[in-house]
């Protein structure tokens, strides 16, 4: 891989392609970010949201941009499968040089009350990717492992299964000797499908009222694109083992629903926390600062076990961990937040595809 263009030629699989940071992922590949791909595999179960993605394209709705759509007639590959089949993972990754493992059951309410789903998604599917690598020799450049907040400190089957999915693929290090294996960990990302801010939307397109879990809220304030640099910068600058953390600003979940309400008369009402629900997100716990190092403008948590650590960890990038308790935006800050990023209810068509954000 050349430092500039890491992806230039190669052949990427993106499992979980048609969720929505998978579709934004998939769009900014075929852009070229990081050079031009000469495949991308789409790899997901569902048939529906593959054949949206690839209408979304041809009518051009959401591909304005000629290079993005003159590389998905050339470039881009649907592929119906499931991470949890080791005989579908296996077929897919044939010829592939870089994974990025997006598949996930990732709604922490449905995990609650489906924990094994998760486990066989979140776990299972993290194992069987890592499996046909090793046992048959797959000569894959590049893993990297999208993972959440919800690991770190995890108190839902969610975070948890995806705890061990990092630790799975950090462990993978030392299984498959020449791959490399790399995490990465975010929080709440802005526009995507489940989060607050979608469904704030939805909330005040119908008059109200708006709901909140509870007025002690707080989470960090990543956009999609924010998501998908952080899944690069593990490409560019990530090393074997490592979890790679954006350095997010947070905000209240009330000053968030105050941004989007503005000044139209609409209510809140406080709803309670959901099954298996943060208050704070986490996403460097006390145990790990002190083997996090700064990168760029990300933290690099080092690996636990000792035969993958390369660096020697003499100023940690933390003295404690990094959560979004604080410091906070204040009201001001997360509206201008959300106008750059174009999240205003005014600013968005609800009509117009994710793949346009």
């Amino acid at each position: 891989m050349t430092p500039t263009q890491p992806l230039a030629g190669k052949r990427i699989l993106v499992t979980g392609g048609t969720g929505s940071l998978g579709k934004l992922l998939v769009k900014r590949l075929l852009g070229g970010d990081l050079g031009e791909p000469e495949r991308i595999i789409v790899f997901s179960r569902d048939e529906a949201k593959q054949h949206e993605m690839r209408l979304d394209y041809l009518h051009r709705r959401a591909a304005t941009d000629e290079a993005i759509f003159r590389n998905f007639e050339r470039t881009l590959e649907f592929w119906i499968g499931d991470v949890r089949d080791p005989d579908s993972v296996l077929s897919v990754m044939q010829g592939v040089d870089v994974v990025f493992n997006a598949a996930a059951l990732k709604q922490v309410p449905t995990a609650e009350y489906f924990p094994f789903e998760a486990v066989q998604t979140n776990i299972g599917g993290a194992e069987n990717l890592v499996r046909a690598i090793q046992q048959h020799h797959l000569p894959v450049d590049t893993v990297v492992g999208i993972s959440t907040d919800k690991a770190c400190k995890p108190v839902n089957v969610m975070g948890m299964t995806k705890a061990i999915q990092e630790r799975v693929f950090i462990q993978a290090n030392m299984r498959c000797g020449d791959t490399r294996l790399v995490c990465v960990r975010y929080g709440n990302v802005m526009a995507s499908r489940g989060s607050v801010v979608p469904l704030f939307h939805d909330q005040i397109r119908h008059g109200g009222p708006v709901t909140i879990t509870t007025t002690d809220m707080t989470r960090f304030m990543l956009s999609l694109d924010d998501a998908v640099d952080t899944v690069f910068a593990a490409v560019r600058i990530g090393r074997r083992g490592e979890t790679l953390v954006p350095n997010a600003p947070s905000s209240r979940v009330v000053d968030i629903a105050a941004a989007l309400i503005g000044d139209r008369k609409i209510e809140t009402t406080v709803t309670g926390i959901r099954p298996g629900e943060k208050v704070h997100e986490i996403m460097v716990n006390d145990e790990e600062s002190p083997r996090t190092v700064i990168r760029e403008k990300w933290f690099a948590i080092q690996p636990m076990l000792p035969e993958l650590q390369t660096e020697k960890v003499t100023k940690p990038a933390l003295t404690g961990e990094f959560s979004s308790s604080g410091p906070l935006l204040d009201l001001e800050g997360t509206r201008r937040l959300l106008t750059e990023h174009r999240l205003l209810v005014d600013q968005v068509d609800p009509n117009e595809g994710e793949l346009l954000r």
